[in-house]
């Protein structure tokens, strides 16, 4: 009878643990419309590689760790937006068209970024460093 408590409640701990914090439903999008028509078919394809495709959105090996591009599609897009593909669309355009700088008109667009070959969230061996940790041990993400 223990182990029927036991195997209950482990069933309860998966059931309530919260999803990684990458949306593959965003990253599909992300790639059938913006990295297949990337004239830079070696960047894309590299871009797709499954050791860094998560570098698109996120920073270092936590999935939590947003990198700057990934924050701005944070703003426009949730977890509750996975299965409604419109809004998906609409919220990767909207993201894509944000200047890098956002108080600078002139910066490049994370759009133009990914078009010149570069990653929207900046350099990818930065990328695949943990960012740094900010006083007081929040890493600056809203809750989902």
């Amino acid at each position: 009878m223990r182990y029927c408590y036991l195997f209950c409640a482990t069933c309860v701990v998966f059931a309530l643990a919260s999803p990684a914090g990458a949306v593959p439903q965003f990253q599909k999008a992300f790639q059938e419309t913006y990295l297949k028509s990337l004239k830079d078919k070696k960047f894309a394809e590299s871009m797709e590689k499954a050791d860094v495709k998560c570098l698109i959105c996120h920073q270092g090996k936590q999935k939590k760790n947003r990198n700057e591009f990934g924050k701005v599609v944070g703003k426009f897009l949730t977890k509750k937006d996975a299965k409604k593909e419109e809004k998906i669309a609409e919220g990767l355009k909207n993201a894509l068209a944000m200047h890098v700088d956002p108080k600078d008109d002139k910066s490049p667009t994370y759009l133009e970024r990914l078009e010149s070959s570069q990653w929207p969230g900046g350099k990818l061996e930065d990328l695949k460093k943990d960012p740094p940790k900010k006083a007081g041990g929040d890493e600056g993400e809203k809750k989902e």
